[in-house]
């Protein structure tokens, strides 16, 4: 299998940001409110009682709207970037795949630490 380092360093920044980019997408769509379009909430009990109440919603803005397009196409580029990257032509079918794991985990970033 691969040693640590026989990726070639543009690969490894694309794989790091490919493992980034999702991560801020979901933290970015965390602090949205819950629907893209404004809609009211309910009370427990009247419609999906397991959630509990659900405030109304007012809708995402157009800016966080274009926010999320951008973050997708950015996670879409970064997928095809990483797939159609030259240094796989020189990698063996047989260990294609394996390689391309080892590249997700060399590419890992480190976690943040925790806030004290």
């Amino acid at each position: 299998m691969n040693d640590k380092n026989t990726f070639p360093h543009d690969l490894l920044q694309l794989q790091e940001g490919l493992h980034r980019a999702p991560a801020e997408h979901r933290a970015y769509l965390a602090g949205l409110p819950w629907s893209v379009e404004p809609m009211k909430g309910w009370a427990r009990g009247e419609r999906y009682s397991h959630r509990g109440d659900v405030p109304d919603s007012p809708g995402w803005s157009d800016e966080q709207k274009e926010t999320v397009d951008r973050m997708w196409a950015e996670i879409r580029q970064l997928s095809i970037d990483v797939v159609d990257h030259p240094h796989w032509r020189s990698v063996p079918a047989d260990i294609l795949v394996a390689s391309r794991m080892q590249l997700k985990r060399e590419a890992r970033p480190a976690e943040a630490p925790e806030a004290a």
